[in-house]
């Protein structure tokens, strides 16, 4: 490992990246990040490129790629014959996803009002036209 690079430790990694250690060590368990040489004490030294790639994870994250997703992205990267066209399918399968989640919550937000709009907030539960509407929906599946 180059002297230049070497000698990050976990609590530095993860700061630099915006992740908990606990993350990382997941992370790394679960083969997204390389694992570490280690000093004769045992602790982990990273490298800055170590870094790189928890903020690529953590970013990949945030924009709702699941971890084998992001796995097969950072394949991509390493992959001979692949091209970023193979990156823009993955990217628009996931803007469907978002999409069909969207149209989901939006269907269960009219829903939500429906019901909410159909109590007036008094009375007993017993007679609560939401846990009404509930049961019914669930004696009708």
């Amino acid at each position: 490992m180059d002297t230049r690079t070497a000698g990050l430790t976990i609590g530095k990694v993860a700061r630099s990246a915006g992740l908990a250690i606990d993350t990382v060590r997941y992370y790394e368990h679960e083969g997204l990040l390389e694992k570490p040489a280690r000093t004769a004490a045992g602790y982990r030294q990273y490298s800055a490129d170590a870094v790189r790639r928890l903020r690529f994870i953590r970013q990949a994250k945030e924009l709702g790629f699941s971890l084998k997703e992001i796995k097969e992205l950072l394949s991509l990267r390493v992959r001979a014959g692949c091209s970023c066209g193979d990156v823009k399918v993955r990217a628009e399968a996931k803007i469907a996803g978002v999409k069909q989640r969207i149209a989901q919550l939006d269907r269960m937000k009219r829903a939500l009002v429906k019901l909410a709009a159909a109590c007036s907030g008094r009375g007993p539960t017993s007679e609560c036209p939401i846990l009404e509407a509930l049961e019914k929906t669930e004696a009708g599946r």
